[in-house]
């Protein structure tokens, strides 16, 4: 059965009690007191459970460059922030929490790359020097250890976009995407730890809202921002409330409230804005409540036109509105070593409900066709899908196949 599969999670209320103490430091052009300088600061989040009780990562130094294209290989024209060795648990980053990491001076300027270097685990672990990188399944005890590239040194690259202005400081959130993060090697008992990390702006905004505390630990609720990044959240698991927190400016984000069992739920035309803030859409004595739906399966392979696996995709499956909002229902990255991926998800039409402030959501059913998706892969180097995405699901319980097609 699958579980919360790879949605993003983003934790909103500083946690400063840890008092980590990070060094910055800046390598070619960085220095001579005539270069204009700013402040990055930094801070990370994480992402739903997805089967997993913890999981570990240490990070021992993030690197930032103002190219694109840097292999991380250049001697030159990096900044580096180094950390002091410690294992972060994920998944203790939850419902609002954010672990500070600290800043260092950067040349004003524009960045567009960041790299995060992870600790190798230990050839030999104990209770005194545990595992760097690892996982503990849900209802288990036993650590498991995330297996990294070897060839990791020089980080792993995230795509970013920000300014750091002369005097000023420019304050960020890693959002670690943990469900991404990490895929089952088949049945090796391996997992491999890949990250899929968003570099985002630390604003004053959020949605704020409830679902049942019956559905909470079954559910993701996301939205998408101006820049189409995937916002998600977990909603806490006794009363129900959950927090997307970060938002840019925007009248028309599409909440959605999406899990195994259940119709999905959209809220549509949700504003945010810098002057309110956080947008309430409900309150814990109105919950989201969706009614229960059946579930299909859709199962396959993603390759290239060479009919070779593709073992580092994504496969993401959408649902549109009648009104043209689209909604992400699930997704997960396909086995690493066959490529396979499966999901399952609700054969019932959509409801949704238009926001409108000061009044209670009021659900209808939407006039989508019922069961029917949009199935997408994603590879690196790969642009395009050959594979019609459009997908109609079967009766309930069963199983239908469709394989991905991507071309370079």
């Amino acid at each position: 059965m699958q579980t919360k599969h790879s949605f993003r999670v983003l934790k909103t209320i500083s946690w400063t009690g840890l008092g980590l103490v990070a060094s910055g430091l800046v390598a070619c052009g960085g220095g001579g007191g005539s270069t204009p300088t700013g402040t990055l600061k930094l801070a990370m989040t994480d992402a739903p459970a997805c089967g997993y009780d913890h999981v570990y990562v240490t990070v021992n130094k993030i690197r930032i460059h103002q190219s694109a294209t840097a292999d991380g290989t250049e001697p030159t024209g990096w900044s580096e922030l180094t950390l002091p060795t410690q294992r972060i648990d994920l998944l203790s980053l939850n419902n609002g929490v954010l672990q500070e990491l600290g800043s260092l001076p950067l040349p004003a300027g524009t960045y567009q790359q960041v790299r995060l270097v992870l600790a190798d685990n230990p050839a030999n672990p104990s209770t005194s020097n545990p595992l760097a990188n690892a996982l503990v399944l849900s209802g288990t005890t036993n650590e498991v250890a995330l297996t990294t590239p070897s060839a990791q040194q020089s980080g792993y690259k995230l795509q970013a976009r920000f300014d750091v202005q002369s005097g000023q400081v420019a304050d960020m959130v890693l959002d670690f995407d943990a469900c991404r993060s990490i895929v089952k090697a088949g049945a090796s008992g391996r997992y491999n730890l890949k990250p899929v990390v968003s570099v985002i702006q630390r604003l004053t905004t959020a949605i704020e809202g409830y679902v049942h505390p019956s559905i909470a630990a079954n559910v993701v609720v996301s939205t998408r921002d101006p820049d189409n990044k995937l916002r998600a959240t977990v909603p806490d698991p006794i009363t129900g409330k959950f927090t997307l927190a970060y938002l840019p400016e925007n009248t028309h984000y599409t909440v959605v409230v999406a899990g195994q069992n259940l119709t999905t739920a959209a809220v549509t035309n949700v504003p945010v804005s810098l002057a309110t803030g956080v947008t309430a859409l409900n309150t814990a004595l109105t919950p989201i409540q969706p009614a229960p739906s059946a579930m299909a399966r859709v199962e396959g392979v993603v390759t290239n036109t060479s009919s070779l696996g593709l073992t580092d995709a994504h496969v993401v499956a959408r649902q549109s509105l009648s009104t043209g909002q689209a909604l992400d229902i699930a997704s997960m990255g396909v086995d690493p070593i066959s490529a396979d991926y499966s999901l399952a998800l609700p054969l019932a039409a959509a409801v949704k409900a238009p926001y409108v402030a000061g009044s209670p959501l009021t659900f209808t059913t939407d006039s989508m066709v019922a069961g029917r998706y949009n199935l997408t892969g994603t590879a690196t180097g790969y642009t395009t899908q050959s594979t019609n995405p459009v997908l109609d699901l079967g009766v309930a319980g069963s199983a239908t196949v469709k394989n991905l097609v991507l071309t370079p």
